[in-house]
């Protein structure tokens, strides 16, 4: 036959002249005809080819995908690669044999041919085709040339079940492949029970079908008097051909079993490096007796289910000790913040060696400050799990050690480097004042961190960064930016790892507006999101770890709680700037009134005096004083010993105002002898703070 435009003129329709021929043969041969039309997805089917699938002429909805209702799983999968490949590769027929399960569970062998037609431009439209009951065919083709085609198929279900097995990872997806309903339907069983031996016990992992349990069984000796028991202690298996043969063997375990139907069962030792693991038990529940073929072929299954389920176990006791290694690694508490709320969480994704090297930290600072460090070593085995503790202990020493952050995070880089790895590592730390709100933020390679608002809102927070921990150090790049912004009460530092947002198929951007869709709609309570991240994440079946660290600002403190403290370098400008930023930051926060721009000159003044005329950089320190008038005190210590003076302005007027302006301003001033420098100290009477509404 040639293709035609739309096939209908180049081959005949089963409803036309061939018809009644076909009918005819059908109802001798169980042969029957179909016409597919590809564009509509309607297939006709004459009466003999509906009798070929057990369907009456109404139960059937010119829809294929009714018929797959009657095709085996496998080979339905199968018969549809083989059309679809036809379809794809210009084939003009195919044909194939399978198998299709009857009203009454028995399988029939059928086989079907088609012609595809296709229009003038190659595509395919239609197939007319035949199907016939092929039952007899091959069972006398079996026998003719002496092969047995169950055994094929039983073989052929031990190495498809191997295969399946070998992407097992834990004990638990060994007994869901095995319980899978195909699954047992290619055993030919009704459903199975397995046991593991752990310290001399046979623990029940899988226990049947539903109401087969036996109270007590939970756990059971190796001498008790049950199947599973006996083929642990012999290394045999033990077929069980009757019921009556069940009975008798096992009176103790028949008595709660014998209403389930049970006619036969196969146990089975799961024997591993020449010793047991513990045993499986097929059970039956329409046949007698195992032939011996069946009877090779499952020990063979029970032979790759113990190699599966070792290994299984083996990826189970890494996973084990990789995440106690990690989780030793991990701060066991988190210490408490005055006027903040911390949350922090990590979940390990994978499992096996696939453990990562995420890790959070919370560091307390002096003056209240609290630095919050995310982080992720690269790789996902024990040695990132090392380098990460390693680096997490020196990111604390620097950090409590009064370095700036860009100074902790250069320091960090270059310790990795040095270190006996070829691993890196992307970090953010964050040194926030919950008092002021100031947060100091440095990133080596990480994610940006986000902010949520009070009403959910989230924004993400661009935060200039370095290459990560161990690159910038190779490369000599060990400048780290770094970026101030301000948290107000009731806002919320997000914190957190790749993995989080990380989502196969998108990309970051992607995945931040997820977050922050999922931030938004999440629960308002700080311990609650934090649950949350981590459900969601799990839910999606992440590929990676996911560290979270959430820093929630709960508002001012009292009046006589206010500090803030910075060293400012000399030569560093950024410092300077940083430090002219949080003085603002705190004398709003603190409620200085229509004092603030007189205090945030004077503090300023102080500073750069301190570094123009002396040999080294300065501390600047504002604090709220105890007592029942409100004062503000600004300090400024260098390590010069020579005192202040007070000059008149130059001609030009751009010099020698600084103590002028002091003493013009402040309410009182003065300095003090410090070790081997000096303090210049001014005080401002402030209004009282008015009453506001306290921050949930």
């Amino acid at each position: 036959m040639s293709a035609g435009s739309g096939g209908a003129d180049t081959a005949p329709a089963t409803g036309g002249a061939a018809a009644p021929i076909l009918s005819t043969f059908g109802a001798a041969f169980r042969m029957g005809g179909f016409d597919w039309d590809l564009a509509t997805g309607v297939m006709q089917m004459d009466e003999a080819a509906l009798d070929v699938f057990d369907f009456a002429p109404g139960e059937y909805d010119d829809r294929p995908e009714t018929l797959g209702s009657r095709v085996l799983p496998d080979e339905g999968r199968q018969l549809d690669t083989l059309v679809a490949q036809a379809l794809k590769d210009g084939s003009d027929q195919y044909g194939a044999y399978f198998r299709i399960r009857r009203r009454d569970g028995s399988h029939q062998w059928t086989h079907t041919q088609g012609i595809v037609h296709r229009d003038a431009a190659g595509r395919p439209v239609r197939i007319i085709g035949v199907l016939r009951d092929a039952t007899h065919e091959l069972t006398e083709s079996a026998a003719r040339l002496g092969l047995d085609e169950g055994r094929r198929q039983r073989a052929g279900v031990v190495e498809g079940t191997t295969a399946a097995l070998a992407y097992a990872r834990t004990v638990q997806d060994v007994i869901d492949l095995l319980n899978d309903s195909h699954a047992l339907e290619h055993f030919g069983a009704a459903s199975l029970v397995m046991g593991l031996l752990e310290s001399g016990r046979i623990h029940l992992v899988a226990e049947g079908p539903e109401g087969a349990f036996v109270p007590g069984t939970r756990f059971t000796r190796v001498d008790e008097p049950y199947p599973m028991s006996e083929v642990i202690r012999t290394l045999r298996p033990r077929f069980i051909d009757t019921s009556e043969d069940f009975a008798a063997s096992y009176p103790v375990l028949w008595q709660h079993i014998s209403s389930l139907g049970i006619t036969a069962a196969a146990y089975l030792p799961l024997i591993a490096q020449a010793r047991p693991i513990g045993a499986l038990g097929l059970l039956y529940s329409d046949r007698t007796g195992f032939s011996e073929d069946e009877r090779t072929l499952l020990v063979a299954l029970g032979s790759s289910i113990a190699q599966s389920l070792q290994r299984a176990m083996l990826y189970e006791q890494e996973h084990d000790l990789a995440e106690g290694l990690q989780q030793a690694m991990l701060p066991r508490r988190i210490p408490d913040a005055d006027g903040a709320q911390i949350a922090v969480r990590y979940r390990s994704a994978r499992l096996g060696r696939d453990i990562g090297g995420d890790w959070y930290d919370v560091i307390p600072l002096p003056g209240g400050r609290v630095g919050a460090v995310i982080g992720d070593v690269q790789g996902h085995d024990t040695h990132a799990a090392a380098v990460m503790g390693q680096l997490r202990i020196v990111l604390r020493a620097y950090a409590a050690e009064g370095h700036t952050p860009a100074t902790v995070m250069a320091r960090a880089s270059v310790f990795l480097h040095e270190l006996d790895t070829d691993r890196f590592a992307t970090c953010t730390y964050a040194e926030t004042d919950p008092a002021t709100g100031v947060v100091q933020v440095v990133r080596a390679g990480h994610v940006d961190p986000l902010v949520r608002e009070e009403d959910g809102r989230c924004r993400r927070i661009a935060v200039e960064g370095g290459l990560p921990l161990g690159l910038s150090a190779e490369f000599g790049r060990l400048d780290y930016p770094v970026t101030t912004l301000e948290l107000d009460p009731g806002q919320t530092l997000m914190l957190y790892t790749d993995g989080l947002v990380e989502k196969p198929g998108a990309d970051l951007d992607e995945g931040l507006e997820w977050l922050s869709s999922l931030v938004r709609r999440g629960p308002s309570d700080l311990q609650d999101l934090a649950d949350h991240l981590c459900d969601v994440v799990a839910e999606r079946g992440g590929e990676d770890d996911v560290a979270i660290l959430l820093l929630r600002r709960l508002g001012a403190p009292a009046p006589t709680g206010g500090r803030f403290r910075q060293h400012v370098a000399q030569s560093d400008p950024e410092a300077l700037s940083a430090a002219r930023h949080m003085i603002r930051a705190a004398v709003r926060a603190w409620g200085a009134g229509d004092r603030a721009d007189e205090i945030e000159l004077v503090a300023d003044e102080l500073m750069t005096n301190a570094l123009m005329h002396t040999d080294g950089g300065a501390i600047l320190t504002l604090r709220i004083l105890p007592g029942a008038e409100r004062r503000l005190r600004v300090e400024v210590e260098d390590r010069s010993s020579a005192l202040p003076r007070r000059r008149e302005a130059g001609e030009a007027g751009v010099s020698g105002r600084g103590l002028l302006l002091v003493d013009q301003l402040s309410d009182d001033w003065g300095v003090e002898p410090r070790g081997g420098g000096k303090c210049v100290w001014c005080e401002f009477t402030v209004t009282p703070r008015p009453a506001r509404d306290p921050v949930p």
